[in-house]
């Protein structure tokens, strides 16, 4: 096991949620040495085409992750961990807190094609994403935000890609309606932490109708109390440092808007993956 690979530990945790191979066709290769190679680009944030022989060819492994985060192998993933790690009572329910980043697009994110690739023997249907891709000006330039919602344990329960230009209050609810996780035992799936944080970026009436609405108890300083409230803000602002430490997410090489989601849903499950 080199540096990055998944650990024994983490391994058995992601394996019952893997895909099994389909009826026709070849046999999947190695889902641990392919992700491998997923974990090691998503750390240095590499070229795919530069990815070290271990792994097998480059275009298997891009081929994979692309895939993966065109149909929602990567979301569905990503749920079921957080299954387990409800069940385990591994979720720190008690504050959810919610806050957006901004990454810098490399030069090569700009530029994606309009429609998506053809697949053959399916039809051609848009992708679910903004035709904008995710990216716009700000001052830091060609940018793209992720607006997140990360519990107690400073791990992510859900985000979203927006522009980088684009506003924090409005994306509070669309983050908040993500966070949804399921119980093992069949019951419905939670959804509703015991507080709310955030800072003055969410203090809009509407989020403030919508929390008492859902009556989530919230702790969103109006400006000239932020520092008074500040309390637990840090949490996710250590999340959103934790998801940073993957190059590609802090940086997006990504052009399509889908593959660049997936990304950084890879770097949550890992998060996840770990004790």
């Amino acid at each position: 096991m080199e540096r990055g690979d998944l650990t024994a530990d983490e391994w058995a945790r992601l394996k019952p949620h893997l895909p099994k191979a389909g009826q026709r066709g070849a046999r999947w290769v190695s889902h641990r040495r392919v992700i491998n190679g997923i974990l090691f680009r998503e750390r240095t944030g590499v070229p795919w085409r530069d990815l070290p022989a271990r792994f097998g060819p480059w275009k298997t492994i891009y081929e994979r992750h692309r895939r993966w985060s065109a149909d929602g192998t990567w979301d569905r993933i990503l749920a079921a961990v957080l299954a387990d790690a409800d069940a385990d009572g591994r979720i720190d329910w008690s504050m959810v807190s919610v806050d957006s980043t901004s990454c810098r697009a490399h030069q090569h994110a700009a530029g994606a094609r309009k429609k998506p690739p053809r697949v053959p023997g399916k039809r051609r249907t848009p992708w679910q994403h903004r035709p904008d891709e995710g990216l716009g000006r700000s001052r830091g330039g060609l940018t793209c935000k992720i607006h997140l919602a990360g519990e107690g344990g400073r791990r992510p329960l859900a985000f979203l890609l927006t522009p980088g230009q684009w506003g924090d209050a409005p994306q509070l609810i669309p983050v908040m309606e993500r966070v949804r996780v399921a119980r093992q035992d069949g019951g419905r799936p939670r959804t509703r932490p015991d507080h709310l944080g955030g800072d003055k970026a969410y203090s809009s009436r509407q989020n403030r109708r919508y929390l008492r609405r859902r009556q989530i108890k919230h702790i969103i300083p109006e400006p000239k109390d932020q520092r008074a409230n500040r309390k637990r803000r840090n949490e996710v602002e250590r999340t959103i440092n934790a998801l940073k430490n993957s190059r590609a997410v802090a940086t997006r090489y990504d052009k399509r808007a889908y593959i660049f989601h997936g990304t950084v849903t890879v770097a949550a499950i890992r998060l996840w993956l770990r004790p």
